[in-house]
């Protein structure tokens, strides 16, 4: 049977739509489910973090185990596991239980953002349609977290935090009865090797510690725990990497990285990620902090950068069918230069030139994020086109770790260095415009000052997005002219059938 790739697009889009929602439902849900199950501190941040490190830990595993046993079937394995697991978290009972199924939402969420992409590279073979349904995936995935804290809001008003998880179910038996009617599937011509359980191991001790590394440097500041973790991960990597070299079927095909269109677009993901991370986390505590605005306001200032990543995530692969990729993906990454630069100017009472400068930034980024996932995936070989998207997703996961702790410290390392303390302040208002509101109303002057501090610390983290961003315009100019070829296939799976799971 014939099937229409567009509306098989449109099937894709749900599991998009349901993990953007997932993530930004939660925030708003926190309060809430740890006051009703009496969640610490340490529990607390558990419940926030297991999910992104078992999604980062598990996303090179699915991505490969989808090209050996098929997209479609790992997509609806993983949107069943989604489902159970979404209920089991709205009716956990425990912090400990919440902790449980939030992991397990974490490795089910592996499972559906390589198997979309891979499914999207097979259904739209021609670059430029790939563009389109890229972007318009996009687009999706930036309208889940646009709607995210509006529909979370009013579930939250009306019924109990459990509310927000069970949100996703409805998208996962949609895409369980359309799945297999309206999406094709894709494997092998012939069977791959088995997955290599070794090397699963040892990606994700390579992953892990990294990931938790990097989010604890961010929390908590540099201490040993951390820098060892990262250091363990940095070592298991490199151990994981040679044995990758050595096995005929490998869990991660290094060759891909051979192709200097998919490393190079890579590390323009990679980097903007950590910039608008970064950027995303001081602008947040800048509206709330410094201008002193309520969460809800706060959330609504930030819907026209995300509106303006969706039209730009719609335009960009337009503009691509008249304009070489290259062109495309530095012209994006100068606009966000630009938006970056406005950044620098924003003063305590810069609220408007903020919202500029973000929606500046986020609708050039929207350009290469659109394009250099098309990029990258025409790159990769049919059959390695999971694997392809598994380190996409991966690297976003490590651009927003790094972002945040690298960024995040920045920003704090200015404001602890200009601020001016003035006289009777103690101490520790240096540690951060938190700890300063703190003691604001017994010292005169300290409020402003902090503030004046921290908005010091975000000016510092525009002129270094500034510089990252037209380094990345340049180096997309230079470096994405040529015409991306995929990498060389293995000869028993160069070629790639459409099949029918009964």
């Amino acid at each position: 049977m014939r099937r229409n790739p567009w509306v098989g697009l449109a099937v894709l889009a749900l599991p998009t739509l349901l993990l953007s929602l997932d993530v930004s439902v939660l925030y708003l849900a926190l309060p809430k489910l740890s006051a009703d199950l009496h969640a610490d501190g340490t529990e607390q941040l558990w419940i926030l973090d297991i999910y992104s490190f078992m999604l980062a830990g598990f996303l090179v595993t699915m991505g490969a185990l989808g090209d050996r046993i098929g997209r479609r079937r790992l997509l609806l394995v993983g949107a069943a596991a989604f489902g159970v697991a979404s209920v089991a978290a709205a009716y956990a009972s425990t912090p400990e239980m919440l902790i449980a199924a939030r992991a397990a939402l974490g490795i089910a969420g592996a499972t559906l953002m390589p198997s979309t992409m891979a499914l999207i590279r097979n259904m739209f073979p021609d670059p430029k349609q790939m563009g389109m349904a890229i972007g318009a995936w996009f687009s999706c995935f930036m309208g889940g977290m646009t709607l995210g804290p509006l529909v979370g809001g009013l579930l939250l008003e009306h019924f109990w935090w459990g509310s927000a998880f069970l949100l996703g179910v409805p998208f996962m038996l949609l895409l369980l009865v359309a799945g297999p009617r309206l999406l094709p599937e894709y494997k092998p011509e012939r069977p791959e090797h088995r997955i290599d359980l070794p090397s699963v191991a040892l990606s994700l001790a390579a992953i892990l510690p990294v990931i938790y590394g990097l989010k604890a440097l961010a929390r908590d500041g540099a201490h040993a725990l951390p820098l060892v973790a990262i250091a363990a991960g940095f070592a298991f990597g490199i151990v994981f990497v040679r044995r990758q070299r050595t096995l005929p079927d490998p869990l991660l095909d290094l060759r891909l990285f051979a192709s200097r269109v998919f490393s190079t677009a890579l590390g323009i993901m990679l980097l903007g990620g950590v910039v608008m991370a970064g950027l995303s986390l001081l602008a947040s505590l800048y509206l709330q902090n410094v201008a002193g605005l309520a969460p809800l306001a706060t959330g609504v200032l930030l819907i026209p950068q995300n509106i303006a990543m969706i039209a730009g995530s719609m335009v960009a692969p337009a503009l691509a069918r008249r304009l070489p990729a290259s062109v495309v993906t530095a012209l994006g990454l100068a606009v966000s230069g630009a938006g970056l630069t406005v950044v620098t100017q924003v003063d305590p009472h810069g609220t408007a030139l903020l919202v500029v400068g973000l929606v500046l930034a986020s609708v050039g980024i929207s350009f290469p994020m659109a394009l250099t996932m098309n990029l990258m995936m025409a790159a990769a070989p049919p059959e390695k086109a999971g694997s392809a998207a598994s380190i996409s997703e991966t690297s976003g996961e490590f651009g927003i770790a790094v972002g945040i702790a690298t960024l995040g410290s920045l920003g704090t390392l200015v404001y602890r260095t200009v601020l001016d303390l003035p006289p009777g302040a103690p101490a520790a208002a240096r540690n951060s415009l938190t700890a300063a509101m703190q003691y604001a109303a017994d010292v005169p002057g300290l409020l402003d000052a902090a503030r004046s501090a921290f908005t010091t610390g975000l000016n510092a983290v525009g002129v270094v997005g500034a510089l990252i961003f037209f380094g990345l315009a340049a180096t997309a100019a230079l470096t994405l002219r040529q015409r991306p070829e995929p990498a060389a296939a293995e000869p028993e799976v160069a070629a790639e059938v459409p099949a029918q799971i009964g």
